[in-house]
């Protein structure tokens, strides 16, 4: 019994970061072979309000504002609009001052989920596009995700997350650094595939017409505003052309905080849109959704972590294969521990930070399946610290 226990979650742990990246990379290859891409540039352009939710932000406005008057998009289509709800360190203040941007601000803060009910009815724009504040888009950003809608199918784009990695990156930068590149792939291969499975606050779009307001204890509000879009017929188009740039986490712990939360969101997810996981109904995008998200929220981590315990005993009474396993399992974990220790040190080694951020990643996991089953995490919550 044990020994199909370890060879279940051992298979299960593979086919979510490995195998299913694999077999998703040859579907789309496969369906890319027999189909042809149909894309039109002719149609005319649509209106656009890019929404900046900015609590306490003071620090990034001026960035962030030059950031956007710099963007490629007819300005008499483009509306630029920051919501500051709570905020107190006076960015509501700055903000009224500049020219070619709306503010809504109250000083009550009801998180930004609440801001952006709030605000999103006012707006009249074709396309409603979503960015944090501390992030920085590409100039041809907003084109390219215009040109994105011209197909009648798409009913968000998703744009690509980059972290910043400077000569004195921490390890949780370069952890990131590679978790996102990873990501961005598997992104772009379930778009060409099928449909993106959800979009980052980074960057994102949605037709307005298909906007659906998150009730307010929502955790991972893009995620399921973007998920919105599939039941209506609809999917989530992925593009590397439009990126949100912005730096990684001030340190690993940071890093795992946010990770928790995106955790806890993430279960918070799947059980309000357990529905799309209907094979029946959604047989393409549930497998997606199964293969890419659900497991790595759900069982995967608990897998994970089972089968060290397990090993070991099969180690020791078995021996043969388990024993070279075991060897095999423990040193992945030393290498981990090293890759702690020299975020400690503050010394660089991209291979170690790898294996430290996966298991980080993993176990951040745990910690939102126990906080989400005791409902410890707020919708308002204290941003991870990031470097500048």
């Amino acid at each position: 019994m044990l020994e199909y226990l370890f060879w279940g979650s051992l298979l299960l742990i593979i086919y979510t970061y490995v195998g299913y990246p694999i077999l998703l990379f040859c579907l789309t290859k496969i369906k890319l072979r027999f189909t042809h891409s149909n894309k039109e540039t002719s149609k005319e352009l649509p209106s656009l309000a890019l929404i900046i939710p900015a609590y306490n932000e003071r620090a990034y406005l001026d960035e962030k504002i030059e950031n956007c008057f710099n963007l490629n998009y007819p300005k008499h289509l483009l509306e630029i609009i920051f919501v500051t709800d709570g905020s107190n360190d006076g960015s509501d203040v700055y903000l009224k001052k500049q020219d070619r941007i709306t503010t809504y601000h109250v000083d009550e803060r009801g998180g930004k989920i609440a801001a952006m009910n709030r605000v999103v009815p006012q707006i009249k724009a074709d396309i409603l596009v979503f960015s944090d504040a501390n992030a920085i888009l590409n100039e041809e950003a907003l084109m390219v995700i215009a040109t994105c809608f011209n197909d009648e199918k798409v009913g968000c784009v998703a744009g690509e997350k980059r972290i910043k990695i400077g000569d004195k990156s921490k390890a949780a930068t370069a952890g990131e650094g590679f978790y996102w590149k990873y990501e961005s792939a598997l992104k772009n291969w379930s778009s060409q595939f099928n449909s993106a499975i959800g979009a980052a606050g980074e960057l994102f779009a949605i037709r307005t017409a298909l906007f659906e307001a998150p009730t307010t204890d929502t955790i991972l509000d893009d995620f399921l505003i973007s998920l919105a879009v599939i039941p209506h017929g609809f999917k989530i188009a992925y593009t590397k052309e439009a990126y949100a740039l912005e730096y990684g986490s001030m340190s690993i712990q940071e890093e795992m905080k946010r990770k928790v939360r995106i955790c806890t969101g993430g279960i918070q997810s799947i059980v309000r849109t357990r529905s799309l996981l209907n094979p029946f109904k959604y047989p393409v995008f549930a497998f997606q959704y199964l293969s890419h998200r659900c497991l790595r929220w759900t069982i995967t981590p608990l897998a994970l972590f089972l089968i060290i315990p397990i090993n070991i005993y099969l180690a020791y009474a078995l021996q043969g294969s388990y024993l070279v396993l075991g060897l095999l399992h423990g040193l992945f974990y030393i290498l981990g521990g090293l890759g702690f220790i020299f975020k400690a040190k503050k010394l660089q080694n991209k291979f170690l930070f790898i294996p430290f951020y996966f298991l980080m990643m993993n176990f951040s996991a745990l910690l939102g399946m126990k906080r989400y089953i005791l409902n410890e995490q707020s919708v308002l919550w204290e941003k991870s610290q990031r470097l500048q």
